[in-house]
């Protein structure tokens, strides 16, 4: 057996369990953390013992060190034997059982093997803690407290105290004992000595403010006004140094695991911002010996050049991280910063090496080893940008919008040159920089994106249809010939002139001219229900109203608008549980898919149905249905003339012909004389009392002699 590995393994770090996956070869043993990406290596040669214990359901492997360090892995099944017989012909090691103790008792012993402490009941270990993980160590009286470093995990120990009695007989404290065996292999963060190097007053994204930072050699601190962080040196996961877009600032972002808490937040990510133009000069406390002995050729005693560039050598040279820059990738601006929008806020994406970087609010780094695939999408139906949507194997979409439409091609192509899958590859890459976002007149060409927009808009008029049938609007009918406006205004509107005049002529009392207008209103009540009654019976919605049917043929669809209808129910039977959208985002992909000759079939029935279509629209502008026939100027030009001479859709003014008081009538005997003859031809007869006749016939006497003097003193 060269190698042996195995998925799904879980490590301990810093006090979590962290999914991983471990391989073990005959030189060494490899560990590669899911979360964090970073591998750890245990070397053959270094490992000392080896053990196996027993977990509910699986079983652990327990790695001593020589140096005294503990590694844990557990999520072993029925492996054992393998396992066993792999370290026994490679490590030259037997592999033992690690008896547990079940007892639950919290009294024992206290050994301190290397960097490890162990609790034991009855001679077998209850618990081990490495010393390693512990960050304080304080004492009391009788005893002693272990304070631990935070991990990522939402659940952690944070503290620990053990009971010391103390004896006359004993010649050491030890209560002082046990606290000096901890601090000899605990990672204490306390601020004794000089620093190596002071930074002042830099300024930080993440999180906000301005810090003074102050680099140590096991841990870096940053004190501010309000917060102050000490952060171990063994947290930092990565260092990148990349330059802003405007090229005369730099930023220097740090990963962390675990991340900095302030309250409830926490930060995996320091985003530090220089000024290029800004120097300094910093001589490290050192002679030349140490600096070459600790350091080797990665620092000098005396460092000068600008903040972030001393810095960055500083922090690379302490954490022993590499410092990664902008890879290969440059954009339509000439650097390789991308100008996008993460959860609506404005930010730039970097395409490095082995990853994307999006800087700053929140920070973001993604390994290409996580990415499932990519793909670019239209920015809200805007063509002058795009969306660039990033899918991870765990599920998750990260979605970077409103990128100008210029950068599509140069990211493309670095995206096909790290071979990452892109879900629209159907479409021609030069398709966004050509024909404005896909929006080409090749009617044939699929684009799936499309169709699942014009679904989903599919399914909010059938909402709002479902909607406006429960609840109709009866203030509005467009196809009432009566209305309230013309009623009230219009000049030749025959019940209301004749109210007018009977009041205006002391005829009829207010009571019944009230009576017959709620009379009218009632009536046009009852029509428009009946309207609407109707409306529902035959099953004709607002849309299908609106909509003048005049026989235009319709146009046709895409071949890949046909062959989705054809194979819908297909689709839906072959992916149950679909939504309408996720239906044609898959066809999408099946149509991407499909076979040369099958395409061209659907793609011959769209041309011949484009065919009958352009003959049919011939035919039906030759026949002159529709308006005349005529172009749809002309039809404009007609309707709109037509609608200027139609009287009764058009509110006559005050100050017009049409309409004139009885003061104007008076003082003018020729108009008035006109106007009412034009007024006996429109009145009607009206129903009423014998009294009420006698004296609308007198006022028509009066008026046919010119007598304006009669009707002003009758007035």
């Amino acid at each position: 057996m060269s190698s042996l590995e195995f998925g799904s393994i879980q490590a301990e770090v810093k006090g979590a369990m962290c999914p991983g996956k471990l391989k073990m070869t005959d030189s060494e043993i490899l560990f590669k953390n899911e979360k964090t990406g970073k591998t750890e290596h245990l070397t053959a040669s270094d490992i000392e013992l080896a053990n196996y214990q027993k977990f509910v359901g699986s079983f652990g492997i327990r790695i001593f060190m020589k140096n005294g360090s503990l590694h844990r892995y557990m999520g072993f099944t029925g492996e054992e034997e393998k396992i066993a017989k792999f370290f026994k012909e490679n490590y030259k090691l037997d592999m033992l059982e690690k008896e547990l103790s079940t007892k639950g008792w919290n009294w024992g012993t206290a050994h301190f093997n290397g960097a490890v402490l162990s609790f034991d009941v009855d001679r077998k270990t209850n618990f081990e803690i490495p010393l390693n993980l512990v960050s304080q160590c304080n004492t009391g009286k009788n005893e002693v407290t272990l304070e631990f470093h935070q991990n990522d995990a939402p659940v952690s120990l944070v503290e620990m105290r053990f009971h010391i009695p103390t004896t006359e007989s004993a010649e050491n404290d030890p209560v002082e004992a046990f606290h000096n065996n901890v601090m000899n292999k605990a990672s204490v963060i306390s601020v004794s000595g000089d620093a190596i190097a002071i930074f002042r007053e830099i300024y930080c994204l993440t999180p906000r403010g301005r810090y003074d930072i102050k680099v140590f050699q096991t841990f870096f601190q940053l004190h501010g006004k309000t917060f102050d962080y000490k952060i171990p040196i063994s947290t930092v996961l990565r260092l990148f140094l990349l330059p802003h877009k405007d090229n005369r600032q730099m930023f220097l972002l740090i990963s962390l695991d675990p991340p900095i808490k302030q309250g409830q937040t926490r930060y995996h990510y320091l985003v530090f911002q220089f000024q290029m133009e800004e120097e300094t000069q910093i001589e490290l406390p050192f002679t030349d010996e140490e600096v070459k002995e600790k350091y080797g050729d990665k620092l000098t005693k005396e460092l000068s050049g600008p903040v972030y560039e001393v810095l960055g050598k500083i922090m690379k040279a302490i954490t022993s991280a590499r410092l990664n820059g902008p890879g290969s990738f440059v954009g339509h601006s000439g650097t390789p910063a991308i100008s996008c929008s993460f959860k609506a806020t404005a930010g730039y994406l970097y395409p490095l090496e082995k990853g994307f970087i999006y800087i700053h609010k929140p920070p973001l780094h993604i390994r290409f080893e996580e990415v499932s695939s990519v793909n670019f999408a239209r920015s809200g139906g805007s063509t002058r940008s795009f969306d660039f949507e990033v899918e991870l194997k765990s599920g998750n979409v990260h979605t970077f919008s409103s990128i100008e439409k210029e950068e599509y091609g140069k990211l493309f192509d670095f995206i096909s040159s790290k071979k990452i899958h892109v879900k629209n590859t159907g479409k021609d890459k030069n398709a966004y920089k050509e024909n404005d976002f896909g929006d080409s007149d090749n009617e044939n060409e699929p684009d799936a994106y499309l169709a699942r927009v014009k679904a989903e808009a599919k399914e909010r008029d059938e909402d709002d249809e479902s909607d406006n049938s429960e609840s109709t609007d009866e203030d509005f009918n467009p196809n009432e010939a009566e209305s309230d406006v013309a009623d009230e205004y219009d000049s030749n509107v025959q019940s209301t002139s004749d109210s007018d005049d009977s009041e205006g002529g002391g005829g009829g009392s207010d009571d019944s001219a009230k009576k017959k207008k709620k009379k009218k209103k009632e009536e046009r009540r009852e029509k428009k229900k009946k309207a609407s009654s109707s409306t529902k019976s035959s099953g004709a919605s607002k849309k299908s109203k609106a909509k003048n049917d005049d026989g235009r043929p319709k146009r046709p669809t895409t071949a890949f608008m046909m062959w989705m209808n054809a194979t819908r129910e297909d689709i839906k039977r072959d992916h149950p549980g679909l939504s309408v959208t996720e239906i044609a985002k898959k066809a999408g992909e099946l149509w991407r898919d499909l076979d040369k000759d099958e395409k061209k079939e659907w793609e011959s029935k769209s041309a011949k149905a484009k065919e009958e279509y352009n003959i049919a629209m011939e035919e039906f502008k030759a026949s002159g249905r529709g308006g005349g026939g005529g172009s749809d100027d002309e039809k404009s030009k007609k309707r709109k003339v037509e609608s200027s001479s139609s009287p009764s859709k058009k509110a006559p003014s005050m100050k017009g012909s049409g309409f004139k008081s009885k003061e104007y009538i008076s003082g003018d005997d020729s108009s008035s004389n006109g106007d009412d003859d034009d007024n006996k031809k429109s009145k009607k007869p009206k129903k009423g009392s014998d009294d009420e006749a006698k004296k609308k016939s007198k006022k028509k006497s009066d008026s046919e002699s010119g007598g304006s003097g009669d009707e002003s003193g009758s007035d």
